[in-house]
C-alpha cells in the first residue's frame, strides 16, 4: 500500500425492522414478517428473513407480498421504537469511536483506526460491537471490516446474518475483480443495465476500462468506478454530514382523479415535512412533488425559491402550484410525496437520516490494518 491504511468496519443490522418486532412479540419469532400494512394498497416496509426465503422484499405490494408467502403476519411499523434502538446501537459504537457515520437506522461506517479500547485488531473490534448490540438490545448484526468504506459495506453482506467478514488491504483487488457490478454498492440496476451493454459484468471487466473512457460514458462517476474496480476507495468517514432532503409520501386507498382530493393529499404530506422542518431547524429552497399513476409511471415538478422556504403557507402554495401542473389528470393518481431539499441549514441532523454524502478525502496514520487473526 502507498498510503496510509484506515481500519474500517461497516455494521449492518440484521433484518432490524422486522427482527424488533420479533424480539417485543414472542409469538412472531420464528414466521415470516412484514413490516407495513396488509391493505391492498400497502407496501411492504422490510421482512422477516422467514419472509424473504418466499421471495419477500421491502418495497414489494403487500397483495404481491401476499400471494408470494400466504402465511406472512403484517405489523405496522413502530419508528419511534426503532429510533431508540438506534440510540442504543450508537451508544455502544461510541464507546469504539467518535468516528461514527451513519446511514440509517440500521446501519453505519466506524472508523476504528485509533484503537480506543486497545482491542488489537479492527476484527476484535468488530466482534466485540456486534456482542455488545446483542447483549443490549437482543439484537443481532453483520459487520464488514477493511480498509475503506466501499469494501467494508461489500464485506458486511459476506456473511448475513450474524457473521462477519474481512478484506484485507492484500485482497481487495483480486475481491472486487471477482465481483458482479449487480453487486457493487453505488452500482444500481439502470447503471448495471449499462454497464452489461457495454460488456461490462465484473469488476475485472470494469478495470480494462480507462479514466478517460469511464468519464465519456459515465461523466463525472466515471472517475469512481475507475477507482472502485481497483479497490480504491478515499471517502473518509464522516461523522459530521448534513442531511440534504426531507419528504412525505402517501398511497392513496384508491387511484384519485378529483383534484381537490389529490391537493389534500399533497397539503398532509407537505404539513409532514413542515413539522420536520420545523422540529429540527431545517430550511430548503427547493420543493418536489412526486406523482405515481395509477400504471405506476411516475412523475416529478420541482420548483426552487431564491431564499429558504420560511412558513408553512409558502410550503403549500409551491406544493400545490406543482402538483396542479398536471391537472387534471390524464388517469388516476395512486400515490403522492412532497420533498424539501437544497438545505442552508439543519441545526441537529437527526438518528434516523437517510442520505450519504460522497465527497472529502482524508487520509489517516496507521501502519496495518489486521495482526495475527483468521478473517473468515
Amino acid at each position: 500500500m502507498s498510503e496510509a491504511v484506515r481500519k474500517i468496519i461497516h455494521v449492518d443490522m440484521d433484518a432490524f425492522y422486522a427482527s424488533v418486532e420479533q424480539r417485543d412479540d414472542p409469538s412472531l419469532r420464528g414466521r415470516p414478517v412484514a413490516v407495513g400494512h396488509g391493505a391492498r394498497r400497502g407496501v411492504v416496509a422490510a421482512a422477516s428473513y422467514e419472509a424473504r426465503a418466499f421471495g419477500v422484499r421491502s418495497a414489494l405490494p403487500s397483495v404481491t407480498a401476499l400471494r408470494k408467502c400466504p402465511e406472512l403476519v403484517f405489523v405496522p411499523p413502530r419508528f419511534e421504537v426503532y429510533r431508540a434502538v438506534s440510540q442504543q446501537i450508537r451508544e455502544i459504537f461510541a464507546a469504539y469511536t467518535d468516528l461514527i457515520e451513519p446511514l440509517a437506522l440500521d446501519e453505519a461506517y466506524l472508523d476504528v483506526t485509533a484503537d480506543r479500547q486497545g482491542v488489537g485488531t479492527a476484527w476484535l473490534t468488530a466482534k466485540a460491537i456486534r456482542a455488545g448490540i446483542l447483549r443490549e438490545t437482543g439484537l443481532t448484526a453483520s459487520a464488514g471490516v477493511s480498509y475503506n468504506k466501499f469494501l467494508a459495506k461489500l464485506a458486511s453482506s459476506q456473511r448475513k446474518p450474524d457473521g462477519q467478514f474481512a478484506i484485507q488491504p492484500s485482497e481487495g483487488e483480486a475481491f472486487v475483480e471477482a465481483l458482479p457490478v449487480a453487486k457493487f454498492h453505488g452500482v444500481g440496476p439502470a447503471t448495471a443495465a449499462r454497464m452489461h451493454a457495454l460488456g461490462i459484468q465484473t469488476g475485472a471487466d470494469l478495470k480494462t476500462w480507462t479514466l478517460e473512457d469511464l468519464q465519456a460514458r459515465f461523466g463525472k462517476s466515471g472517475a469512481w468506478y475507475y477507482g472502485i474496480a481497483r479497490g480504491q476507495d478515499h471517502r473518509p468517514v464522516n461523522p459530521s454530514r448534513e442531511r440534504k432532503s426531507s419528504g412525505s409520501e402517501t398511497t392513496f386507498h384508491e387511484d384519485l382523479r378529483e383534484p381537490a382530493q389529490i391537493e389534500a393529499g399533497v397539503l398532509a404530506m407537505a404539513d409532514d415535512v413542515w413539522d420536520w422542518c420545523e422540529k429540527t431547524g431545517g430550511r430548503g429552497r427547493t420543493v418536489t412533488v412526486k406523482i405515481k399513476w395509477a400504471d405506476f409511471q411516475q412523475a416529478t415538478r420541482s420548483q426552487s425559491s431564491r431564499l429558504p422556504i420560511d412558513s408553512r403557507a409558502k410550503l403549500h402554495d409551491m406544493s400545490l402550484g406543482l402538483i396542479r401542473s398536471v391537472f387534471p389528470p390524464a388517469k388516476g393518481v395512486r400515490l403522492v410525496g412532497v420533498t424539501v431539499s437544497n438545505f442552508e441549514a439543519v441545526a441537529e441532523p437527526g438518528a434516523d437520516d437517510d442520505l450519504l454524502e460522497l465527497e472529502g478525502r482524508r487520509r489517516s496514520p496507521a501502519p496495518t490494518l489486521f495482526s495475527e487473526m483468521d478473517c473468515r
